[in-house]
C-alpha cells in the first residue's frame, strides 16, 4: 500500500532500527516511544488489523507472537516482564492502519482495564 507508512518500512523506503527481521515478519524500536523499550512488531504483507485479515494471513499472526517473545528474550526483558498489544481501529487508538504489535517493557507498566 503506498501510503502505508510500515509498508515503506517494509520496502526500505523509510529507515528504522531493526530488531528482528525474516521473509514475513520486520520488527523494530518505536520512533515514539511510549515506554524505555518499545518494538513494534510487523506482518510484512499489507493487512490493516486483526479484523482485516483473511484466512491464510492467520499464520503469520502466530509468527508474530513467536517473534514477540524471541525479541523479549534478545532484550532481556523475558524475566523482568514486557507487554504485547495490538489496536483495532481508531477507537481503540489504532494510528497506523496496518496491523502491527507494541511490545514494551524496560519499566513498570500501568495496569490495564483497571478503572478507578
Amino acid at each position: 500500500m503506498s501510503d502505508c507508512i510500515f509498508c515503506k518500512i517494509v520496502a526500505g523506503d523509510l529507515p528504522s532500527k531493526k530488531v528482528y527481521e525474516d521473509d514475513q515478519i520486520l520488527a523494530f524500536h518505536d520512533i515514539q516511544p511510549a515506554a524505555p523499550i518499545h518494538v513494534l512488531i510487523i506482518p510484512k504483507k499489507h493487512f490493516a488489523s486483526l479484523a482485516a485479515g483473511e484466512t491464510e494471513d492467520w499464520a503469520v499472526v502466530g509468527q508474530m507472537q513467536r517473534v514477540a517473545a524471541q525479541v523479549a528474550r534478545e532484550l532481556e526483558v523475558e524475566d523482568s516482564g514486557y507487554r504485547v498489544i495490538t489496536n483495532v481501529g481508531a477507537n481503540a487508538g489504532q494510528i497506523v492502519h496496518h496491523l502491527h504489535y507494541h511490545l514494551m517493557a524496560g519499566a513498570r507498566l500501568a495496569p490495564l482495564g483497571v478503572h478507578n
